[in-house]
C-alpha cells in the first residue's frame, strides 16, 4: 500500500530573516532563507507591524517557485511570546495566537509572527495549524527561576527548538539519547542563547529574547542597571526595546547586523571590527562557563549550532576558551525547519497526540 503523502509548510521568521521551508513527508522539497537587513526591520517599528511585510515575502515565494498550496495537510509557525509551556507539538488556536501577538509573557522577538503567518496561510488554504517547542518553553530547575527583587522571576525565552534537536543530534552521533546526557548547547547566530540541559531537560540558560546574555548581531545583551539609568538614561522604554531585539549589537556598532559584511570588515584589516567580534565570542564563552556550574562541573558535551558558526573561527575561540569542560561539537546552520516538519507529520499520521494551550503560564510563582 504506497504511503499517504502530507504536504507541510513551515514558516520561521528569526531576528535577521524569515526561513520557508515546504515538506512531502520527511522530505524537503523546497527552502528559501530570505534575510532582512535589521534597518528595514527598525523602519517598521513594532515587530507585529512586519506582518503583512513578511506574508509578502511568503507570496512572493510561492509565485516565484509555482508553488501552489492548495490542499496543504498542514502548517507551522515558530512560536513565542505567548505564556511559557510544556516543550511539544501545539495545535494552534486562536487564544495561542492572540497571546503571542499581545506577547503576554513579556518576550518581544520575531518569533512571535510564526503562528500569526501560520494563521493566514490557515485561513487561506484550510490546513491544520501547529507549533513546537515555542521561545517560551518553560524547564527551568527552581533555582533559575528567583531573582533579587521579590516576585519578579526569571523567564527563559530560548532558541529551545533548534537547541533540543541538536542535542538529539549529537547525543545519537555518540551513540546515547538526548534525555541521558547533560549538554551544553548554544545557538549563535542573530540571536544567542547558551543553555544547560540535564536528561531532556533544559534547566537553565539566558533570556535572549528579553536581552540577557552576550550581544549579538541584533541584541544589545546584559549590561548592568546603572548603565542604563546614567549613561543610557535618555534612551525611552521603546528604543531600549529595539536595542534588545533588532537594534543593539552589531547593529549599534556598525549600522547593519550582516554579519558577513563585519567579517569581511575584519578580514581587511578593521580593528575595531574585530575586537567586537571577538568580544561578542568572549561574552559567549563566559555563559558557557556559567552553564557547566549549572551542571555542577558533570558536563557530557558542548554543542555549537546556528547561522554563525559557518564562520570557524568562532570555534575556534570556543574552543581555546571552554575546551577543557566538555569535548565540543560544531552543527552549523540549524534544524528548526526539520524539528516543526517531522513533529506536524507525527501527528498527521497519528503517530503523537498534540497538545493544547492551557492559557496559563507553566509557572506562576511558589506556594510555600
Amino acid at each position: 500500500m504506497e504511503e499517504k503523502k502530507y504536504r507541510i509548510f513551515v514558516i520561521n521568521p528569526g531576528s535577521t530573516s524569515t526561513k520557508l521551508s515546504l515538506f512531502e513527508n520527511e522530505k524537503c522539497v523546497f527552502e528559501e532563507n530570505v534575510f532582512h537587513d535589521s534597518t528595514v526591520l527598525r523602519s517598521l517599528g513594532d515587530i507585529n507591524n512586519q506582518l503583512d511585510y513578511r506574508m509578502e515575502v511568503i507570496e512572493q515565494f510561492l509565485k516565484d517557485n509555482k508553488i501552489d498550496l492548495t490542499g496543504l495537510d498542514a502548517v507551522v509557525g515558530r512560536g513565542g511570546a505567548c505564556w511559557p509551556m510544556e516543550s511539544g507539538c501545539y495545535e494552534l488556536d486562536e487564544k495561542m495566537i492572540k497571546d503571542t501577538h499581545d506577547h503576554v509573557a513579556g518576550l518581544y522577538h520575531a518569533s512571535m509572527l510564526g503562528v500569526q503567518m501560520a494563521e493566514r496561510v490557515h485561513d487561506k488554504y484550510g490546513a491544520r495549524m501547529f507549533t513546537v517547542d515555542p521561545t517560551v518553553v518553560d524547564e527551568y530547575q527552581d533555582l533559575a527561576r528567583i531573582t533579587g527583587v521579590k516576585g519578579v522571576y526569571r523567564k527563559p525565552a530560548s532558541h529551545v527548538l533548534n537547541t533540543k534537536e541538536a542535542g538529539r543530534r549529537y547525543a545519537a552521533s555518540v551513540g546515547k539519547k538526548y534525555e541521558d546526557m547533560r549538554l551544553i548547547i548554544c545557538h549563535i547566530d542573530g540571536g544567542i542563547t547558551i543553555s544547560a540541559h540535564d536528561h531532556g531537560r533544559m534547566i537553565d540558560g539566558n533570556n535572549g529574547g528579553g536581552g540577557e546574555g552576550p550581544f549579538t548581531p541584533t541584541r544589545m545583551g546584559s549590561m548592568p542597571v546603572t548603565t542604563l539609568t546614567t549613561d543610557m538614561k535618555d534612551v525611552t522604554n521603546d528604543q531600549l526595546r529595539v536595542l534588545c531585539s533588532a537594534g543593539g549589537g552589531f547593529s549599534s556598532w556598525f549600522n547593519t547586523s550582516d554579519s558577513d559584511k563585519i567579517h569581511a570588515m575584519i578580514d581587511n584589516g578593521d580593528k575595531m571590527a574585530e575586537r567586537v567580534w571577538k568580544a561578542m565570542v568572549y561574552q559567549i564563552c563566559k555563559w558557557i562557563g556559567a552553564m557547566s556550574c549549572v551542571l555542577k562541573g558533570q558536563v557530557d558535551g558542548i554543542v555549537l549550532t546556528g547561522g554563525l558558526m559557518r564562520f570557524d573561527d568562532i570555534a575556534e575561540q570556543i574552543k581555546d576558551a571552554c575546551g577543557w569542560i566538555a569535548p565540543i561539537a560544531v552543527y552549523p546552520g540549524e534544524f528548526e525547519q526539520e524539528a516543526m516538519a517531522y513533529n506536524a507529520l507525527r501527528v498527521l499520521r497519528g503517530e503523537l497526540e498534540p497538545k493544547h494551550y492551557t492559557g496559563h503560564p507553566v509557572f506562576e510563582g511558589f506556594k510555600d
